[in-house]
């Protein structure tokens, strides 16, 4: 036989009775009795009706506000715990409403409170819309009149923005993971500047999955900011508060997100206008202050005719000079030009004589030279080869005769055939 401890009986009771799903979120109505409020802010209490009683606490974290008293009509949320140290179930409440409220109502009332104390409906953390959008992205259905409706609106207001569809169910089973994807997949699409979130009216429970907290969180966690165009004017949802923007149609909300074309182009004119007269009364100013300028610059510039003159004649002198400088060079060179004329040794072949050369150097005397070697004679008219016969000396005297008598004088030299 197997003894358990008690606490270990109760355990497993807390366990078993916490495990329960159909336990774990419960709307209970009934009646308030035995209110008990303790200093550190609980609410002890129980909830009964005609033939049953239930135990109940509501902690300090969840009370909104809500004040009740014994015999109120309440309907309360909350989830069924077994408490060990009593040995008894209790219901732990986290939300409160009188009772004639609707179920619906009373949810939509307990999501709104945790949201909001979590900061996910705060002003301050609302981003601006951009003020020329390119691209839309709208999640809605592509069924109905919600998506034609912002489009007209979009042709008619500002054309120039490019619509991203993301189409979703908006109600029934798959509305909530459609919604859900739909804002992710136009987070993932390059060059969204706004998200549109739309549908028509309806009645609360048509309108129910905008107030899904799964669409509250979609909405929150947009790296774009979301404009919620859900229902009526009248009506307000979860998508509502989270959302940057609220508008109280879906063609209201594409009225806000788009500018009108005709005001920014009216707006666009008066400020050309502006530039431009603002441009023609800088360029005014800066030409007569430029005029301004040059005329006292032409007062206080000095008078330099004189100095003009001066330079005038210094430029004549010395043009004057160069010239006489340039003439006597000229003269020079052409004195240096008959001096190497003179001296030019081909000068004496044009009357008569001869040029005896071995390899490009004059022969100047009959010893220099040897038997059988050959040479070169140049004359007025060009130059021939010879061979040396005779390399004896000739004698001053004989030289002299021969000269005399050259006509009946042998050569020295032969013309070489």
């Amino acid at each position: 036989m197997q003894v358990y401890a008690v606490r270990q009986i109760a355990t497993h009771l807390r366990e078993l009775v916490e495990s329960d799903l159909f336990l774990s979120d419960l709307w209970i109505s009934g009646e308030v009795s035995n209110l008990r409020r303790y200093p550190s802010g609980h609410f002890y209490f129980s909830m009964k009706d005609a033939d049953a009683a239930l135990s109940c606490v509501l902690f300090k974290r969840d009370n909104k506000g809500f004040q009740f008293e014994d015999g109120d009509a309440i309907v309360a949320h909350g989830h069924i715990s077994f408490y060990e140290a009593r040995g008894n179930l209790q219901c732990i409440v986290d939300f409160v409403q009188p009772e004639g409220v609707g179920a619906l109502q009373a949810e939509f009332e307990r999501l709104k409170a945790r949201l909001q104390e979590e900061g996910l409906f705060d002003e301050g953390r609302k981003r601006a819309l951009p003020r020329f959008p390119q691209r839309i992205g709208v999640a809605t259905s592509p069924a109905g009149a919600v998506f034609h409706d912002i489009c007209q609106v979009m042709e008619r207001r500002w054309p120039l923005a490019e619509i991203a569809l993301a189409p979703t169910a908006v109600q029934g089973p798959e509305a909530v993971p459609g919604i859900v994807a739909a804002i992710a997949a136009l987070n993932e699409e390059p060059d969204i500047d706004v998200i549109i979130v739309a549908r028509g009216g309806g009645s609360l429970e048509d309108l129910w999955a905008f107030n899904d907290e799964a669409v509250a969180r979609a909405i929150f966690g947009s790296l774009r900011p979301v404009v919620s165009g859900v229902g009526h004017e009248t009506d307000t949802t979860i998508a509502d508060l989270v959302a940057d923007l609220r508008a109280p149609t879906p063609s209201a909300a594409a009225e806000l997100i788009a500018p009108d074309r005709t005001e920014v182009s009216v707006r666009l004119s008066i400020a050309a206008g502006t530039l431009l007269s603002h441009v023609q009364r800088l360029t005014g100013d800066g030409r007569t202050g430029v005029g301004a300028t040059v005329a006292r610059i032409e007062r206080a510039a000095p008078d330099v005719s004189r100095q003009r003159q001066a330079t005038d004649e210094l430029t004549r002198s010395a043009l004057a000079t160069v010239e006489g400088l340039v003439r006597g060079f000229q003269k020079g060179l052409h004195g240096f030009q008959l001096a190497l004329r003179s001296l030019d040794p081909y000068a004496t072949l044009q009357r008569g004589y001869a040029l005896v050369q071995r390899d490009g150097h004059v022969v100047d005397t009959v010893a220099g030279t040897k038997v059988g070697e050959r040479l070169n004679v140049r004359v007025r008219d060009g130059d021939f080869p010879v061979r040396v016969d005779s390399g004896r000396p000739v004698p001053d005297r004989v030289r002299r005769r021969k000269a005399a008598i050259a006509s009946e004088q042998a050569p020295l030299f032969s013309e070489e055939v």
